[in-house]
């Protein structure tokens, strides 16, 4: 799926410099915790790791999980294409990158261009019925787009349409956007590749307090840490191994 990555998030990424793998260990300003499946939010849908090249990023992914992401079809006029990975019931992992086959691009897929090193790009978070989360933000006084209609093409020829609803501010790529399934639609955690589990999501940010207020708004529980710059963090385990993995 396409057509919903928050406007600031690209900015946060392409101004952010990309973390080796020890980075938390040095950084982060409490006692670690081991990875346990509670510390995923109970809302989220799926998160997106990009990379220039759709098959590098599959490829990343399998090494460290033992699982191969299966291709999940191409954005039409958006010039990007994905591959999918499910993470456990209703929550999956979407690797995306530049379709080369596409003279039409937008501004995800020039930016995908530059990712030699697959990195998450965001998140989505499913709250239920769109159009009353508008009319509660409305009435909070929280500015937000849509919901918006959406929909992809699989290879087996079905189609999978959505609706989404994308926060103006988005607290520096931190927050998600939000999606609503069509009923007719079969979730893509459903029938992507499995074997594989997302057990650590969370949200990295100088200023946890004030990140906190805004996902207690949203109503969005999701753990969150102390860092020195704004990053989306997971680990996700497979039968070969773990990916440890930042925005």
């Amino acid at each position: 799926m396409l057509g919903y990555i928050p406007r600031r998030a690209f900015i946060t990424f392409v101004g952010g410099a990309l973390l080796d793998p020890h980075f938390f260990g040095r950084q982060r300003q409490q006692s670690e915790v081991p990875p346990l499946v509670d510390q995923v939010p109970a809302m989220l849908d799926h998160i997106l790791l990009g990379c220039n090249d759709l098959q590098r990023g599959i490829d990343f992914v399998e090494q460290h999980t033992g699982v191969r992401a299966a291709f999940g079809g191409v954005h039409p006029g958006r010039g990007t294409q994905n591959a999918l990975l499910s993470l456990g019931v209703s929550r999956y992992l979407e690797i995306i990158g530049p379709d080369p086959k596409q003279t039409a691009w937008n501004e995800l897929a020039n930016m995908l261009k530059k990712i030699a090193d697959p990195s998450l790009l965001g998140w989505a978070a499913h709250p239920g019925d769109l159009q009353v989360l508008a009319d509660d933000l409305a009435k909070a006084g929280i500015a937000a787009e849509g919901p918006t209609p959406g929909s992809r093409k699989r290879p087996d020829g079905s189609v999978l349409h959505w609706k989404t609803l994308n926060l103006k501010d988005d607290g520096h790529g931190l927050l998600p956007f939000f999606i609503e399934w069509s009923p007719d639609s079969t979730h893509p955690s459903a029938d992507a590749p499995s074997d594989c589990q997302l057990l650590r999501f969370e949200l990295l940010t100088p200023d946890p307090a004030a990140l906190a207020k805004l996902t207690t708004q949203l109503k969005l529980k999701v753990p969150i840490a102390k860092a020195a710059s704004a990053q989306l963090h997971a680990v996700i385990s497979g039968p070969k191994g773990k990916l440890d993995v930042t925005s």
